[in-house]
């Protein structure tokens, strides 16, 4: 049992076992058990799975604080802090894609939880690169950060503009390139069906397949984001890992919680831009202060503030629509 002890990516193999252990655990619980059959989650068990997910995480949190002390303790939160954040301007993308394609409720948790089992392979392979990467280029990080700057001042600018699904060019080759059922088939993503122009039966793919696979591409498109975004804050592979696990296995009950809300966070992207901003120039002016960083626990500060401002400042601006007596700020 020596091998457990062997670092792995610059942490112990028993860790990286432990977390993958819990991570599938989790994941058969809610497949096997909690969600065997296709169904609508309602408000309040979404508002308790998110809750547990986030408790959960924070507890991972101070487990990695126990392990491998304050610093790394720290960095984990803001990374976990950053990537549930993100995952928040990933519902909004989701919540367009379902409604583009007509995805009912009681469907939508089994596109997310496939989703997430493609993220928990597709953000692993990109992490572990960008930790190879990383350890043997260390300049790259000045890299991320500027691209960081300078997609944070990009989204500040685009914050008001939508996501547009039918425009999107992956989606027109799949529709051009395969057969697809003209509507729903329950839950299933592959179908048999009879060819009407032949009589034989053919092979379809259905809506809800083509929706998984708009949704891994956001997942794509957001990693490239947020992968940055947590290697700006600490080049701990294990930290980096975990923190972006954490915070999309609660992707599903998040989305269904706040899915209903989502008008409501009129600010949130702009509070999202500027955290991007904070964390990708923070790397700029650690070397114009002489410093090997920044402290972790002023820019977990820092970006908690920024967030809560964006997402209480939403809020009260819009406590009065879901009454009718008043507009979202910027209509």
């Amino acid at each position: 049992m020596d091998f457990l002890w062997i670092d792995f990516l610059g942490t112990a193999t028993w860790m990286w076992l432990s977390f993958l252990a819990l991570v599938f655990l989790l994941l058969a619980l809610d497949l096997g058990v909690l969600h065997k059959k296709s169904a609508e989650i309602g408000m309040r068990e979404s508002f308790v799975l998110s809750a547990f997910y986030i408790a959960l995480g924070t507890a991972f949190g101070g487990w990695v604080w126990f392990q491998s002390g304050p610093q790394a303790g720290l960095e984990y939160l803001t990374g976990f802090v950053v990537e549930k954040s993100l995952a928040m301007d990933n519902i909004f993308v989701i919540a367009m894609i379902f409604s583009y394609f007509a995805i009912p409720r009681a469907y939508q948790h089994r596109v997310l939880l496939y989703g997430i089992l493609g993220v928990i392979v597709m953000r692993g392979i990109m992490i572990a690169a960008g930790a190879a990467i990383v350890e043997n280029y260390h300049w790259v990080l000045y890299i991320f950060a500027g691209f960081l700057v300078i997609t944070g001042i990009k989204m500040l600018l685009m914050a008001d503009q939508e996501y547009d699904v039918s425009g999107n060019p992956l989606l027109k080759l799949l529709r051009r390139h395969l057969p697809v059922t003209d509507g729903l088939r329950e839950d299933r993503f592959v179908v048999r069906e009879t060819d009407e122009k032949t009589g034989k039966l053919r092979t379809y793919i259905t809506p809800l397949l083509l929706a998984l696979v708009m949704v891994e591409l956001a997942d794509l498109i957001f990693a490239v984001d947020s992968i940055p975004a947590v290697f700006a804050i600490t080049t701990d592979p294990f930290i980096v890992y975990t923190s972006n696990i954490f915070a999309i296995l609660g992707l599903r009950a998040l989305y269904f919680a706040l899915s209903a809300l989502i008008h409501r966070f009129v600010y949130l992207k702009y509070a999202l831009s500027v955290v991007l901003i904070f964390i990708g120039s923070k790397i700029f002016v650690a070397d114009m202060l002489g410093l090997a960083k920044i402290p972790p626990l002023l820019s977990l500060s820092v970006t908690v503030g920024i967030l809560a401002a964006g997402i209480l400042g939403s809020l009260w601006a819009t406590r009065n629509i879901d009454r009718g007596d008043a507009k979202a700020p910027g209509e």
